[in-house]
C-alpha cells in the first residue's frame, strides 16, 4: 500500500520505500520477462546496453539500459501503477525513460559511488524520480541502497569521472558529514525505493558468495522538465571517455 503521507515524506527526505509494492503475480510477470530479456535478447545487445564486471563470464552481468526497443519493456513504461505513483511524487504528468535492470553478482567488488541521478539526466527543474524495485532480498551484505535524507533540497554537488561502467560519474567532496546522515534501506523481492533525482546516495560491494542483489527501476520526468543540452553535452562526453577506457568490462 502506498502510504498517505507519501508525497510529504518524499519532500522531506529525497526517498521513500514503499513495501509489496508488486504482489507475486505482478512481480512474477515481471521476473518472467527479464528472465526472457537476458536469455534471448541480451547476447545480441551492443556493449553500451549491455555491462559487465567480466564479459566473458555471463554471471558478471550487472546492468541493462535502453530496453524499451523490447515489446513488454516498451509497455511496461507506462504501467499504471508505476505510472500513478511517479505523478504523485513528482506533482504533475510524467514521462518514463527506458526501463533498466541492475545487479551486484556475488563476490565482485564494485561498490556504487554517490551520486545524484540528476548530474546524469541535466533536467530542469529536477522534476525526475527513480522507482527502484529489489527482486532479491537486499541488506546490507549484498549492497543496499544508502540515501542522505534531505540532500535533494540542496543542489548538485560537484562529480567528476569514476572506474565503475554504469555510473561515469561520482560525487567529489563526499565525505563524513554526509556518511553520517546515511540511512540504509533494507528491502524484499517485491518491495520498492522512489528516490528524487537530486537525492544523495550509494551503495557497497556485494559482499556475499553466493547472493545476487537485483533491481528493476525505471526513471519518470515531469512535463515540465528541459534537459540542460550544454551540461548534457559535457556529461555524455565523459561517459563516453569512460566505456573507451574501460571497454574490456573490467571496473
Amino acid at each position: 500500500m502506498i502510504p498517505e503521507d507519501a508525497r510529504q515524506r518524499y519532500d522531506k527526505d529525497g526517498f521513500i520505500v514503499i513495501r509489496e509494492f508488486l504482489d507475486r503475480d505482478s512481480l512474477n510477470l515481471l521476473e518472467t520477462n527479464l528472465e526472457r530479456y537476458i536469455r534471448e535478447i541480451v547476447p545480441h545487445l551492443p556493449a553500451a546496453d549491455a555491462f559487465y564486471q567480466d564479459r566473458s563470464d555471463p554471471e558478471t552481468l550487472k546492468q541493462l539500459q535502453h530496453m524499451g526497443h523490447d515489446k513488454f519493456f516498451d509497455a511496461y513504461r507506462n504501467e499504471p501503477r508505476w505510472k500513478s505513483l511517479a505523478e504523485l511524487l513528482v506533482g504533475e504528468a510524467v514521462e518514463a525513460n527506458e526501463p533498466e535492470w541492475f545487479n551486484k553478482p556475488p563476490g565482485t567488488a564494485h561498490p556504487t559511488p554517490p551520486h545524484q541521478d540528476n548530474y546524469y539526466f541535466c533536467l530542469r527543474p529536477p522534476n525526475v524520480t527513480t522507482l527502484w524495485l529489489a527482486l532479491d532480498v537486499v541488506d546490507e551484505e549484498n549492497g543496499c541502497l544508502r540515501y542522505v535524507a534531505g540532500s535533494h533540497a540542496l543542489g548538485i554537488r560537484p562529480h567528476a569521472s569514476t572506474k565503475v561502467l554504469g555510473f561515469s560519474q561520482g560525487i567529489t567532496d563526499y565525505g563524513t558529514a554526509d556518511t553520517v546522515k546515511e540511512q540504509r534501506v533494507r528491502l524484499q523481492p517485491g518491495d520498492l525505493v522512489a528516490h528524487h533525482g537530486e537525492t544523495i546516495h550509494r551503495a557497497d560491494a556485494n559482499r556475499t558468495k553466493t547472493r545476487h542483489r537485483r533491481a528493476f527501476a525505471m526513471v519518470y520526468r515531469g512535463a515540465s522538465c528541459t534537459r540542460d543540452e550544454a551540461a548534457y553535452a559535457r556529461y555524455t562526453a565523459a561517459m563516453e571517455q569512460q566505456h573507451s577506457q574501460l571497454s574490456n568490462g573490467a571496473s
